[in-house]
């Protein structure tokens, strides 16, 4: 556990980055630092492993007070991650992921096999451990520094900012693989970013300052997004929080039809005789196939026959949530969300309506 307790820090031209904050992050469990710039979310990362120190109040891990630690024996216990990686440009990959481990006195060889076990547990393949950092791309590099702050199986992790310098696709890639990371490793994270859409995929907890270092809500994202503490958190998480919290409302709980998924063998017929202007055709095993409007259909004989629009994209009920499911219904040409299982078989249709609480699925369409 580390505990904040009435922390704060003034530089000597008056200006205060922190102010009195009081604040546990819980054990095993990511807790995100949200702000706007200069809101003293670094600041109050970097007082963890001491790299700045508080001018008032104290700062506890697992109950002892840091500034009784010597700094270099605390900062070789704590991970840190920051942006751009901060890789060292003259080793090889292998030998950055290897460094913690090394300072702490481990074997060439020990400390060699952990940094090939750290590379294959952030997704870089064994062949990139000869390589130094300039030969990688910037997701690559940040894969690298997660690495090498893993180095010697730290409990706590401090992470500043580290996805902000790539751009939007990897991004994405590296939050799924951190998440990943951290469902199997279960480390305390303090995470600092200035993107509230990641504080909030991220976050087991989420904590916003504002200007002057002042903690001004520490919540649970759900809590954050249906309760905003004032106006100041409201308006810095913006007007869409509704379709925000969709990301937590669990796409297998939506109401789902299959009155408009026929199979690619079905008469003509039975399809104009649906009610709606749209049907899903599906292979024998009920993979989707596309879109037949039913107006365009052909006189007679199978779904076969029909032209089809393609899909859109669909949403598993086993992994995906309710945001999701809005996504692929607001894109699809019908208007209608293809829900599908572990297999990608379909189990059934539902309409921005009813993902969004206002009425009944795709037998509505």
């Amino acid at each position: 556990m580390i505990t904040f307790d009435a922390v704060s820090k003034q530089y000597p031209n008056g200006t205060t980055a922190v102010d009195n904050l009081s604040l546990e992050f819980p054990d095993g469990g990511i807790t995100v630092l949200v702000g706007t710039s200069g809101c003293g979310k670094s600041t109050t990362l970097r007082m963890i492993n001491r790299m700045v120190e508080p001018t008032a109040g104290t700062v506890s891990l697992d109950g002892k007070d840091i500034s009784t630690v010597n700094a270099p024996e605390l900062r070789r216990g704590i991970g840190y991650v920051i942006q751009h990686a901060g890789l060292f440009p003259h080793r090889t990959v292998l030998d950055n992921v290897a460094t913690v481990p090394l300072l702490l006195g481990w074997s060439k060889k020990k400390a060699r096999a952990r940094a090939g076990e750290l590379m294959e547990l952030v997704g870089l393949p064994a062949n990139y451990a000869k390589r130094y950092p300039y030969q990688l791309s910037g997701g690559q590099q940040q894969r690298v520094g997660v690495a090498r702050a893993l180095g010697a199986d730290p409990p706590v992790l401090l992470m500043d900012e580290p996805f902000s310098a790539v751009d939007p696709v990897v991004r994405a890639d590296l939050q799924a693989e951190f998440l990943r990371l951290q469902k199997d490793l279960h480390k305390t994270i303090v995470f600092v970013t200035h993107d509230i859409d990641e504080a909030i995929k991220l976050g087991d907890k989420v904590a916003v300052f504002r200007t002057g270092g002042k903690l001004v809500q520490y919540d649970t994202p759900e809590n954050l997004l249906s309760a905003p503490a004032d106006e100041f958190v409201r308006g810095f998480i913006g007007h869409d929080r509704g379709i925000r919290r969709l990301s937590f409302v669990d796409s297998a709980a939506l109401p789902l039809s299959d009155a408009l998924v026929l199979p690619d063998s079905a008469p003509v017929s039975k399809a104009r005789a649906a009610d709606g202007p749209w049907v899903l055709v599906t292979d024998a095993a009920r993979k989707p196939l596309g879109w037949a409007a039913v107006s365009a259909l052909p006189q007679d004989g199978t779904l076969a026959d029909a032209t089809l629009t393609p899909l859109g994209h669909t949403f598993s009920l086993a992994t995906d949530s309710a945001r999701a499911a809005l996504d692929a219904a607001l894109l699809s040409p019908s208007g209608l969300a293809v829900g599908v299982d572990e297999e990608g078989a379909v189990v059934g249709v539902t309409d921005a309506a009813a993902i969004t609480g206002g009425s009944s699925g795709g037998d509505s369409q």
